[in-house]
């Protein structure tokens, strides 16, 4: 068994290989791998779960003997450069594989029936255990260079994910924004990483930190290029991880497939960046301008993401910009010094916005042949309503990771979330209002999202003239899940119809969801059966703190008037949505013509909040207006600079150089006389200037 612990190379292998196999069947054997769809996903699912396997016993071996796995191989020696490369195994590393494993599994198996019927399936497949075989590499990672690599190819894979339908404009354009952005992030990464190995001389993370304490003891550093390599390295991590000012990418990435989204938004892309953070944040803790900056760039995106969430009609997109804002906490953690809740905060939010995406996934699933396949219809929570009654459990699973990120206890968010708004009070109080508001904003925003999806009456309908008759209608296709209604004819006649609704998924989708929704319950419970030197000695590596969890668990009824507070919030958000949508979802939405969407609360909602919404906080337009319109209004400007001036120079030259010539040569005739006279001209011409000098 000490071999799987000595041997955590092999979590990403499994993976790797699960996406060279079907991947290569496909470019040399494309006629017969079509007929092995069902094998490529078996294979898939079964490396991924013999690389879960292995993330469990390592994790296990960390609490109970706390071993901590270092090997390293050099890869590049040029005189004093030295680049290794290997693994690093301790117990932040062994959480977070588990984390990955876990809800790629899961994914993996939603995958299989939610994607089946799809041309790409066997590609989705290659590409998806390539992407979790990239994070699971990235994971274990012992130095920056090594890391940077795994990082570059997460994005490259998330490319590939994000623009999988890349037949849509909207789906092609969404891949391309996401990758531009995070190179711009990207770029700041490289020069930070270039810079501390400039001023420490070492990528490894064991010695960076160690280093940079022993310059600083002897000032022999200037704190101020120092802090500029650390802002430049946290670039990363905000492209990565979605925060303000480059966050513009995560709501349009909702144009992959569901699943993908699950993936990104929980266990890969954008927690690859909050793992960064906490990797680095030893060495960040001695710059406080760098932590400074961290947390208030995780308040602002907290509070921006849960304001633009408010009136998304979108399921999906109110999801992302809640991704963002969760995101944000966990970065406001990790910069206030409280890493404890920060990384406990990855985690629960982890399983609880999996389970809430694949969630939403199971309703578009259901609505595509009622309302049509355009995401602008199947997405639309104004399309939607009183899911529950024909998707029950979808709509008992939903609200598990609905409550979890409200932070209502005993879900797995309140856990961790309850201690960042503490810690942000105790760390500098305006961070804390900030938190404790976006708490509040938050619970308003998914009550929405719920109320508008499984509560009230079907809304997929729209009353319109057809046939001489007038009747509840699908906007769009049919579906076999159908009932016969008794409608009044245009000429007074009452005839039955047949109306299709929606129907509830099939066993393998609810299984994913069934799965999900355990740890959306139970993981705030963490540490309860371990023994205190055990905690301490997990705490001490992965600076997680279980012990307080622990506390909470094992008193349970004691610690909950100390969250009177942030429960109070979260209940006033969720009593708010329902005033205003418990009661309005069940008034029939779309009267007009078929796609027009009448939101009955958004009256009681300011009209400026909702502009602030749909216009995505304005920063799109400011982007596009700043930097794609005035980049192009640069270039036709020094296109014309250079064509009408620069140009202009080097033409005219050449134009007075021919006229000049062209003029000169009738003056050479050949003459002497002519030459005289022209002579005494030019003579008698310059006597007045000659007289007057």
């Amino acid at each position: 068994m000490e071999f799987l612990s000595q041997s955590i190379w092999l979590v990403p292998l499994f993976p790797f290989l699960a996406s060279i196999l079907p991947g290569s069947g496909s470019l040399f054997l494309p006629n017969y791998i079509r007929s092995f769809r069902r094998v490529s996903s078996f294979v898939s699912i079964s490396f991924l779960t013999l690389a879960m396997l292995i993330s469990f016993h390592s994790l296990w071996q960390q609490v109970m003997v706390s071993p901590i796995h270092r090997c390293l191989w050099s890869r590049v020696i040029y005189e004093n450069i030295i680049l290794e490369i290997g693994y690093l195994n301790d117990p932040l590393a062994s959480l977070m594989l588990v984390l990955v494993t876990t809800i790629g599994v899961t994914v993996m198996i939603y995958s299989n029936s939610y994607m089946y019927h799809d041309e790409g399936y066997i590609r989705f497949f290659c590409y998806l255990s390539l992407f979790t075989a990239s994070m699971l590499g990235l994971v274990p990672s012992p130095n920056l260079i090594q890391i940077y690599i795994f990082w570059e190819l997460v994005g490259t894979c998330s490319y590939l994910l994000i623009g999988f339908w890349f037949t849509r404009p909207s789906a092609a354009n969404a891949c391309q924004k996401a990758f531009v952005t995070n190179r711009i992030g990207d770029f700041g990464l490289l020069l930070g990483i270039s810079g501390f190995y400039w001023i420490t001389g070492s990528f490894e993370f064991q010695n960076l930190s160690e280093r940079f304490f022993e310059l600083l003891v002897h000032n022999q550093i200037d704190l101020f290029p120092a802090s500029l390599c650390g802002i430049l390295l946290f670039m990363g991590p905000v492209a990565k991880s979605a925060q303000f000012p480059l966050h513009i990418w995560l709501p349009d990435a909702m144009e992959g497939p569901t699943p993908i989204s699950a993936l990104i938004h929980a266990a890969t892309m954008v927690a690859a960046g909050i793992y960064l953070v906490a990797r680095m944040l030893p060495l960040f803790e001695m710059l406080p301008p760098v932590t400074n900056t961290i947390s208030w760039v995780g308040a602002i995106t907290a509070l921006l993401g849960a304001s633009i969430a408010l009136a998304q009609k979108d399921l999906k997109r109110g999801l992302a910009y809640s991704t963002m804002s969760q995101l944000g906490y966990m970065v406001l953690g990790l910069g206030i010094g409280s890493y404890k809740a920060g990384l406990f905060h990855l985690i629960t939010h982890a399983y609880s916005k999996a389970l809430l995406f694949l969630g939403s996934g199971s309703v578009i699933h259901s609505m595509e042949p009622i309302v049509g396949y355009h995401p602008n219809r199947s997405q639309n929570m104004g399309l939607m309503g009183g899911l529950g009654k024909y998707m029950p459990v979808t709509a008992i699973t939903f609200p598990s990771g609905t409550l979890s990120l409200c932070g209502i206890p005993p879900f797995a968010c309140f856990w961790s979330k309850d201690e960042i708004l503490v810690d942000s009070w105790l760390h500098f109080p305006p961070l804390g209002f900030i938190a404790s508001f976006t708490a509040g904003l938050t619970a308003f925003y998914m009550s929405r999202i719920y109320l508008l999806t499984f509560l009230g009456n079907f809304r997929g309908y729209s009353r319109r003239e057809s046939a001489g008759y007038s009747s509840l209608i699908p906007i769009w296709g049919d579906f076999p899940s159908h009932r016969n209604r008794m409608e009044k004819f245009s000429d007074g006649v009452r005839k039955s119809v047949c109306i299709p609704y929606p129907k509830e998924s099939d066993n393998i989708m609810l299984f994913s969801l069934v799965l999900l929704a355990i740890p959306t319950l139970f993981v705030g419970f963490v540490g309860v059966s371990l023994s205190q030197e055990r905690i301490d000695s997990l705490s001490h590596w992965l600076h997680l703190s279980i012990n307080s969890f622990n506390n909470y668990s094992e008193n349970f009824m004691v610690s909950l008037p100390n969250a009177i507070p942030s429960v109070g919030i979260a209940l006033s958000g969720i009593s708010i949505g329902y005033s205003l949508y418990g009661s309005n979802t069940r008034t029939r939405i779309g009267q007009g013509s078929d796609l027009e969407i009448i939101d009955y609360a958004s009256k009681y909602v300011s009209l400026f909040l909702s502009n602030w919404s749909h216009h995505r906080g304005y920063i799109d337009g400011f982007y596009d207006l700043v930097f794609t319109k005035g980049l192009r209004f640069s270039a036709r400007f020094l296109s014309s600079v250079d064509q009408w001036i620069i140009d202009g120079i080097v033409n005219g030259t050449g134009i007075l150089s021919s006229f000049g010539g062209e003029g000169l040569k009738y003056t050479g005739g050949g003459r002497i006389s002519s030459y005289s006279s022209l002579l005494v001209s030019c003579m008698f011409l310059s006597l007045p200037y000659s007289y007057i000098i």
